[in-house]
């Protein structure tokens, strides 16, 4: 069974261009195409096509409002942003509205049915620039977290944490300090309480991932 395609794109040369191309795959149909976001809702519910290849930006109702749109009826259609913007706002802004992938609009034609075969088939699809760069930006945002969050903790909390990803009770670890287990118990809620783990396990595990503990 082919693969039934709806394009959207308010540039009549862009889809024209892309249906010439998209025609010549025998596992694809283009069943309709739309100039204008209002257009693409109201084709997606008369059509429900398997892909919508939806611009991020078009007059009336741009792409992310339409997804939004198409996405909240639960029709079952699946959309593939397609854009010139790399930056990760829209990225994120598109993910966050429904869209399955985001396919940028230099790409080669074969990663445009690889990217439409992809989603079709319920796999999310990022072109490699923009994957790199979201994997880029989350690697970062990654390392400022746990730098914020060691610095979050004090020198004794981190201590404290230390010693109960090593495995020692609160009556051990308030020997080690010559403190009372009140003490011990006040800390390890503060712990808890600035890393927003809850559990001695999940102590243990971000001890063990941040090298705080090499348990």
């Amino acid at each position: 069974m082919k693969l039934r395609v709806l394009i959207a794109d308010d540039h009549v040369l862009f889809r024209e261009g892309l249906r010439a191309l998209l025609v010549k795959d025998p596992d694809i149909e283009v069943v309709a195409e739309a100039g204008d976001g209002y257009t693409a809702v109201r084709l997606a519910e008369e059509l429900l096509p398997d892909v919508i290849m939806m611009d991020l930006t078009m007059p009336e109702m741009n792409g992310i409002e339409a997804t939004r749109q198409i996405v909240g009826n639960n029709w079952n259609v699946r959309v593939l942003m397609l854009s010139m913007e790399s930056e990760r706002s829209f990225v994120v802004a598109a993910l966050k509205a429904g869209a399955n992938g985001y396919l940028l609009k230099d790409s080669a034609f074969a990663e445009v049915t690889t990217a439409i075969r992809a989603i079709a088939a319920g796999e999310p699809y990022l072109s490699p620039k923009v994957a790199n760069l979201v994997i880029k930006e989350f690697m970062e945002r990654g390392k400022d977290d746990e730098k914020q969050n060691r610095r979050m903790l004090t020198e004794r909390e981190s201590e404290v944490l230390k010693m109960i990803a090593d495995g020692l009770s609160t009556k051990e670890i308030s020997i080690a300090f010559n403190v009372s287990s009140k003490t011990i118990d006040s800390q390890r809620n503060s712990i808890m309480k600035k890393l927003d783990l809850y559990s001695i396990a999940k102590l243990t595990k971000y001890a063990i991932r941040k090298g705080i503990s090499t348990l």
